[in-house]
């Protein structure tokens, strides 16, 4: 009961109306003193907080010559209107906090540290579906396969590039990185790379070694680490290739990646 009162007051209500509330779903038709006595309510309040129960909607009031009682609404109709009061307030919430976001992306370029492993992966996520032009990223199997759904979905809208390591069947167009002494070692780091349209990006430890990644919406950080995706894609392709007319083929190669 103690959890439930608690997740009651996480929705808005004070610690007597939840209190009041379940106990007249326990036991309804009742007198505000029963009331007070089940829930553990003081008398000189429970008038008060049945008044706004009542108010509220939430319990019903029966006024008889000889004694008032108490009843709950059903706890089916109780749940519909807490469902469509907490859906209208995430919809407002939404919106005004999307209007406020757009205004700060006015903002001068930023680097910013985010932090916890879910909050790195549901960052991705989120950037993700904002993909309209192109992805490119960088990751070894850890990240890839937290967010290897996200990545076949947006796949099927924009183009992605990039390179894995030791990830099995990763999408099509990503170039899978050789393996080497260095990323054989268990000491060497994983890292992960994730931009998005040229304009944002969150880069960082995979979050199964440090729980710490930076995202940034600044040009020079942006074309740096697209670059170093860039670089190393072209060093594994061309390890793979050995012929005398590299220069128009990596050319055209790079035009292929960025999107260009």
């Amino acid at each position: 009961m103690d959890e439930l009162i608690a997740q009651l007051k996480e929705l808005g209500f004070t610690e007597y109306e939840a209190k009041a509330y379940t106990a007249l779903v326990q036991k309804s038709h009742i007198s505000a003193y029963q009331v007070s006595k089940n829930s553990g309510i003081p008398r000189a309040r429970i008038y008060d907080i049945l008044d706004v129960l009542v108010e509220k909607g939430l319990v019903l009031k029966e006024e008889a010559a000889d004694q008032t009682t108490y009843c709950s609404i059903p706890v089916e109709m109780f749940l519909q209107q807490i469902q469509q009061r907490w859906q209208s307030n995430f919809t407002s919430i939404s919106d005004q906090l999307e209007k406020l976001e757009s205004k700060e992306q006015e903002a001068e370029p930023k680097v910013l540290m985010l932090k916890g492993r879910q909050t790195i992966i549901n960052y991705c996520q989120s950037l993700l579906k904002k993909a309209e032009k192109k992805v490119l990223l960088s990751m070894w199997e850890e990240m890839y396969e937290a967010l290897r759904e996200d990545i076949y979905g947006v796949a099927e809208q924009v183009a992605v590039h990039g390179i894995t390591l030791y990830v099995d069947e990763p999408v099509s167009s990503i170039d899978r990185h050789r393996m080497t002494y260095y990323t054989k070692k268990t000491s060497t780091p994983h890292w992960f790379i994730l931009s998005i349209d040229g304009q944002e990006m969150i880069y960082g430890h995979s979050p199964s070694n440090l729980e710490t990644a930076f995202i940034t919406n600044d040009p020079v950080h942006i074309y740096l680490l697209e670059d170093y995706i860039w670089h190393d894609v072209l060093i594994n392709r061309l390890l793979r290739r050995d012929d005398h007319e590299l220069e128009e083929w990596i050319t055209k190669e790079r035009k292929a990646f960025f999107v260009e």
